[in-house]
């Protein structure tokens, strides 16, 4: 298959033990009637980071308006970097807190193989884990799971007369040399990466059919036909906005719902308000919402947190 390859330049014990009161549990199974405001973090600093990316840019937001509706002098630093740049910032102190998710914090931050394929367990075994060896709190789970996945570029999906599976796609670059895969940077070498579809296929892409990109031109260069197949976020906005076509996973990849990560000293300020306002903003986010909020960023061009913040409105949790 021969066609133009033009790249854009631009390269744009104490959390299991604390459990909610019955005021605050009924507040935050209806947290569309209620409001963060009655849980007060007045006299509380905090420093609210994220990652770089769309979702985690309205994930930090949404910490930031949070906090500030219940009374927290709230330090902005949302949009650090990657993820071990995130996690150097809370481990350091630098923030306080930020959203991860449960396979990275397996995989990732503690190293472990053969992660849970139940979100429920995987979180769990994640929280005691990191808890232990780092001092760090795991704090509610979305039930959102964006995991990494790849899409389809339409002239790709045309030819193969529909959607992919890993094991096709991984076919269909091993039979055509002219093939390109784009991926962020460190997709490839992650435990929880590209490691993982080569290992169930049994086929690897070859160097010379990776191209690294960053994230959200990986999307438009697919859209374009520039890439036969990109990396993506299960949840990304952008994957119906452009007309991509999401590759089958047949349970290859790890889980990846989101949790409140923080500091244990700073959690044991106020453990119960942060339980209540986190488990409150993350309780509403299947993957349906949050890939509607994505795609307001990542596709309209909202700001963040405009986005966040209008979520926090509609939910009754700010006013």
């Amino acid at each position: 298959m021969t066609k133009r390859r033009t790249f854009s330049l631009l390269a744009i014990g104490a959390i299991s033990a604390l459990a909610l009161a019955g005021c605050a549990a009924a507040e935050t199974e209806t947290s569309s009637g209620g409001s963060l405001a009655e849980y007060d973090l007045t006299g509380i600093d905090i420093a609210v980071g994220s990652k770089d990316f769309d979702e985690q840019l309205i994930l930090g937001e949404m910490l930031v308006a949070a906090f500030k509706a219940a009374g927290a002098s709230v330090d902005d630093k949302v949009d650090l970097g990657g993820t071990n740049v995130a996690r150097a910032a809370l481990e350091s102190g630098e923030i306080d807190i930020y959203m991860e998710y449960n396979g990275t914090g397996w995989a990732v931050h503690l190293g472990l193989p053969d992660p849970s394929f139940d979100a429920a367990e995987l979180t769990a075994g994640v929280k005691e884990r990191d808890l232990t060896e780092n001092g760090i709190v795991w704090i509610g789970r979305s039930p959102f799971n964006n995991t990494y996945a790849f899409t389809s570029s339409p002239e790709a999906t045309e030819a193969n007369g529909g959607p992919f599976t890993l094991t096709t796609m991984m076919e269909y670059v091993q039979a055509n040399s002219d093939v390109i895969v784009c991926m962020e940077s460190e997709f490839p070498s992650r435990e929880d990466g590209l490691i993982l579809t080569e290992t169930h296929t049994g086929i690897k892409i070859p160097d010379n059919q990776q191209l690294i990109l960053d994230t959200g031109i990986i999307y438009t260069e697919t859209a374009a036909n520039n890439c036969d197949f990109g990396e993506v976020y299960a949840t990304d906005g952008r994957i119906p906005a452009l007309g991509l076509t999401l590759v089958g996973d047949p349970g290859v990849n790890i889980l990846y719902n989101v949790s409140g990560t923080m500091g244990v000293d700073k959690y044991n300020e106020a453990p119960e308000a942060f339980d209540a306002i986190i488990e409150a903003i993350l309780g509403p986010l299947d993957n349906t919402r949050m890939a509607e909020l994505n795609g307001f960023v990542s596709a309209d061009g909202r700001p963040a947190a405009e986005v966040a913040k209008e979520y926090l409105v509609a939910e009754g949790l700010i006013n």
